[in-house]
Order: structure tokens, then sequence, then C-alpha cells
């Protein structure tokens, strides 16, 4: 189940015409996902953000959240792959259908030494543009690091 920025229920159906009329207008996609634990869930909450079209002020997104059990994820590094590999799966939903769109993966790792997650930065860049994306970690990953961190809380 997918939702608006504002918080309304939308199909991915609708999603999918906003990022061509996006696109049409010279805009980038760029997709992220954040995940936190609560309890005995891991809450993963995608979002594809739509920024930079011809004309465009602001932003829009949509975001969709899924809790998983959280012993799936028994380390930080298996949470965070699963991120990235759900943002590549949604990039590549989009790409099925408009294959010429320009997409960027935002991943929740840090380019600073002193974060934990700098350790698999290259790691986890590496899968995003092995699977043939462009992508930006912390500070630059808004998507994820900014508006998919607010939904998965």
């Amino acid at each position: 189940m997918w939702f608006s920025g504002a918080g309304i229920e939308t199909g991915l159906e609708d999603i999918m015409k906003k990022v061509e009329s996006h696109s049409q207008e010279k805009g980038m996609v760029f997709i992220g996902c954040d995940s936190q634990i609560i309890k005995s869930q891991c809450i993963f909450s995608t979002v594809i953000c739509l920024h930079g079209a011809e004309g465009q002020t602001g932003g829009y997104y949509f975001y969709k959240r899924e809790k998983l059990k959280r012993k799936s994820f028994p380390t930080m590094l298996t949470r965070l792959s699963k991120e990235v590999e759900k943002s590549i799966t949604m990039g590549y939903e989009i790409l099925e259908h408009y294959p010429d769109i320009d997409i960027e993966i935002h991943i929740d790792a840090s380019s600073k030494k002193e974060q934990k997650t700098n350790q698999w930065a290259d790691m986890l860049m590496g899968y995003a543009k092995g699977a043939g994306f462009k992508c930006k970690i912390k500070p630059d990953a808004w998507a994820s690091n900014s508006i998919a961190d607010k939904h998965s809380k």
C-alpha cells in the first residue's frame, strides 16, 4: 500500500503515471529506503521522490511501509543490504515501464569515517551501481536519510 507525502492512499499505477509525466518534464526520480527496529519488528519505509522537473517548485514523494520480523535482520549490515535491495527493486519496476527515466538511489550509509555505516558504504554503493543506478550516500542521500527515515518511525 502506497501513500502520498500528504498521507493519502494511492496505487502504484497512479504513482507510475506521475513518474511518467514528471520524466517528460525532465525531472529526476530519487528512491530511498530506511528501516527502524521497533520491538520484534523491523519497519522498512521505501520512498519514490520526484524533484527537478521544469517549472516545478519543491517536489513530490510517495512512500510505503513494510513490517518484517526483526530476527530476519540480526545485524545492521543485513538491514542496510535489504534497504538497498528494496530501492533497487523499486528502481527496476519503474525502469520496466519507463526505460529512459533518470533514477538515483539514495543509500542510508555515511561517508563520514566516524559513523558505523561508513564501513559498508563502498559495498552498498557497489551494489546499487552494479545494478545500473546512480547513487549517493549520506550526507547527500536525502531521500533515505530524511524522507524515508520520517516514515520508518
